[in-house]
């Protein structure tokens, strides 16, 4: 669905440059409806007449606006709310904590009880102003965790930009003392042209080739015709048909029709039709019905000390 300014009704197609912009209420208009509607600087949501600021308009990130404004709120409310696991004496209580911050959450951006929420946010504030502040500077085994993950990926990242550096560098060596020695060969070497040209081909063919064994392993001429697909030093495998064949199933009872033979059998009468859309995933109500019979029947002539 092509993206459309509430207020001017401007689109993405008729305005490639259109941004739509979200603020606290969780409702978007494009970045020119707000440059008109807060030049100075504040204003009401044309949509719900809250007091807005024009400085706490954000570029809209999600195609749903309601998913910026769910974001936002929850970035701003792990801000206070940020125990962790080791804050608390039992499992239970930290899941309690996690539970009431997603519900302060929910009412926030679903406009539930805001007044009762922004009171029991004020007080946890007011309650826990030290915790809060400590736990702002400290960060969580998980995070720290993320950090050195970060840290590890961003060294190697720059290792092998290094090493591809010089690998392309020297490649750019190589190539201009390739065309140099052509040069000089053409220009003073005695023997026909074309053959040399002939000779600097096969030459760089060969560069070529050992770099790209050097990368991959394989040969790239290798195999039967120069196929490319064979690996120096290892037999190539002939394919073989795959051929199936069907298990052998023992329930430990009562013999159940085929799959195939359910409906004959008067077995799918009652059973839930299948939804064009469980169709399409390459669901049948034979299946369900197929595998409720091997469950129901399975075991029932087990004698326990038999194998």
């Amino acid at each position: 669905m092509d993206q459309v300014c509430p207020r001017c009704k401007t689109t993405k197609y008729r305005n490639p440059n259109m941004k739509l912009m979200v603020n606290v209420c969780g409702h978007n208009i494009c970045e020119t409806c707000v440059e008109l509607l807060f030049v100075k600087g504040s204003g009401a949501c044309p949509e719900c007449n809250i007091p807005l600021r024009r400085t706490n308009f954000r570029l809209q990130l999600f195609e749903d606006a309601n998913v910026d404004k769910e974001v936002d709120i929850r970035r701003r409310i792990l801000k206070d709310f940020n125990k962790q696991e080791e804050d608390f004496e039992s499992l239970r209580e930290y899941n309690d904590y996690l539970e009431m911050v997603e519900d302060i959450i929910f009412n926030l951006t679903n406009n539930l009880d805001i007044l009762e929420t922004n009171k029991k946010i004020q007080l946890y504030k007011d309650e826990n102003k030290d915790n809060i502040m400590k736990n702002r500077s400290r960060l969580s085994k998980d995070a720290l965790e993320l950090l050195d993950i970060l840290s590890m990926e961003e060294k190697y990242s720059k290792q092998v930009k290094l090493e591809m550096k010089v690998l392309e560098d020297a490649e750019k060596v190589a190539k201009i003392k390739n065309k140099e020695k052509l040069i000089d060969d053409l220009m003073f070497g005695e023997t026909d042209a074309n053959q040399i040209l002939e000779q600097h081909r096969e030459k760089v063919s060969a560069e070529e080739r050992s770099k790209a064994m050097f990368s991959t392993g394989l040969d790239m001429e290798a195999g039967p015709g120069g196929s490319g697909l064979a690996a120096p030093g290892v037999a190539s495998v002939q394919d073989q048909v795959f051929v199936y064949q069907e298990t052998e199933e023992d329930l430990w009872g009562p013999d159940i029709p085929g799959i195939g033979g359910l409906a004959e059998a008067g077995y799918l009468e009652h059973i839930k039709t299948a939804s064009e859309a469980e169709k399409a995933g390459g669901y049948v109500e034979s299946l369900g019905c197929y595998r409720a019979l091997q469950e129901a029947m399975a075991g029932l002539y087990f004698v326990p000390g038999k194998s």
